[in-house]
C-alpha cells in the first residue's frame, strides 16, 4: 500500500489521469472491504452518502465513543477510497455522531491477548488511513464537535481543512496509560508547533477548540450551531471549481512541503506549466479575459 502511494507521487502530474487509483489491489475498493475484521451482525461503523459532488463519511458508533477500531479504519478506508478517481467526487467531508468525535484506537485491541501481528495490522491500517486522506486527488474536510482523542486526533491533524465547534477539544494522552501516541504524533507534528505538540505528547492535556486553531490544528472554530453550515459552505466552494485544477493544486502543495525552496519553487513552477495545459486551466483564463464565469469541463487534460 505504501508502495503504491509512494508511486503516485512519483508520477507528479500523472495523478490526475484516470485510473491511477485502480493500481490499488482490488480488495481496498471492493464493497467487502468495510466488512473486514467485523462480524456481520455488527453494523457498519461508518456510512456515506454523496450529493452535489461532496461526499459525507460519518463514523457512526457512538457508543464506543467512535474508537478507531480495526473495523472502524477499514470502514472509513473503504469509503474514502470508493469511486475516488470519479469525476462527480470533488470534496469529502468526515464527521461523527455523538459528543465524541472519536476515542482513537480500541484498547480492547491493544491487549496482549490479540497479539503482536493483529496490533501491527491496527496501526499498519491507521497509517495507510491516514496518509489516503493526504494523497487522495480531491480536499477531506474534518468536521468536529466534541472530543477528539489520540487517534482522532491524529485523524484532524491529516485533513486537509479542520472545522471545528467551540465545544471540541483535542488530546493526545497515551502517555497517560503507558501508549506513547507515537503514530498520532507524526500528524499533530505536521500540524502544530513542535513544542506545542510535545507538551500535548509529554503531558496528555486537552487543548481547546480556541488553542488548537491558534496553534493551526484547525482552520476555523465556530459556534455548535453554525458548524454544519460553515463546514457545507467550505465544501460547496470547493465543489463549484474545477476538480482537476483542484486535485492539481492539492497534490503539488503537499509534495513541495518537504523540499527546500530551490526544489520547491522548481516543482511548482512545473506544476503552474502543467495547470496551464489543462483545459480547465485554460477556460479559467479565456473566462476571466471576456469577463464571464468558466464553465469547468472536469476533464483532466
Amino acid at each position: 500500500m505504501v508502495a503504491v502511494l509512494r508511486a503516485f507521487w512519483a508520477k507528479g502530474p500523472l495523478w490526475l489521469r484516470r485510473g491511477l487509483w485502480a493500481q490499488l489491489p482490488a480488495h481496498y475498493c471492493s464493497g467487502d472491504l468495510a466488512g473486514a475484521g467485523r462480524r456481520e451482525s455488527d453494523p457498519r461503523p461508518t456510512s456515506a452518502r454523496q450529493q452535489d459532488g461532496i461526499r459525507n463519511i460519518v463514523l457512526s458508533n457512538p457508543e464506543k465513543r467512535n474508537a478507531l477500531s480495526l473495523a472502524m479504519l477499514k470502514s472509513l478506508r473503504s469509503d474514502i477510497l470508493h469511486d475516488a478517481e470519479s469525476d462527480d467526487l470533488k470534496v469529502i467531508i468526515i464527521s461523527a455522531e455523538g459528543p465524541v468525535f472519536s476515542s482513537g484506537h480500541d484498547l480492547k485491541e491493544l491487549t496482549e491477548e490479540q497479539g503482536r501481528d493483529y496490533h501491527t495490522e491496527v496501526f499498519q491500517t491507521c497509517a495507510e488511513v491516514m496518509m489516503l486522506i493526504q494523497n487522495h486527488p480531491v480536499p477531506v474536510i474534518a468536521m468536529v464537535n466534541g472530543l477528539a482523542t489520540a487517534a482522532g486526533c491524529q485523524l484532524v491533524a491529516s485533513c486537509d481543512i479542520a472545522v471545528a465547534s467551540d465545544k471540541s477539544s483535542f488530546t493526545t494522552p497515551g502517555v497517560n496509560i503507558g501508549l506513547f501516541c507515537s503514530t498520532p504524533g507524526v500528524a499533530l507534528a505536521r500540524a502544530v508547533p513542535r513544542k506545542v505538540a510535545l507538551e500535548m505528547l509529554f503531558t496528555g492535556e486537552p487543548i481547546s477548540a480556541q488553542e488548537a486553531l491558534l496553534h493551526g490544528l484547525l482552520s476555523k472554530v465556530v459556534p455548535e450551531a453554525q458548524l454544519q453550515e460553515e463546514t457545507m459552505r467550505i465544501a460547496r466552494k470547493i465543489a463549484s471549481l474545477s476538480r482537476p485544477v483542484v486535485s492539481l493544486g492539492k497534490a503539488t502543495f503537499y509534495k513541495q512541503l518537504p523540499q527546500d525552496l530551490g526544489m520547491a519553487y522548481y516543482l511548482t513552477s512545473q506544476a503552474m506549466v502543467d495547470n496551464l495545459a489543462l483545459r480547465d486551466g485554460q477556460e479559467g483564463i479565456t473566462a476571466f479575459l471576456q469577463k464571464r464565469k468558466p464553465v469547468w469541463s472536469h476533464e483532466p487534460a
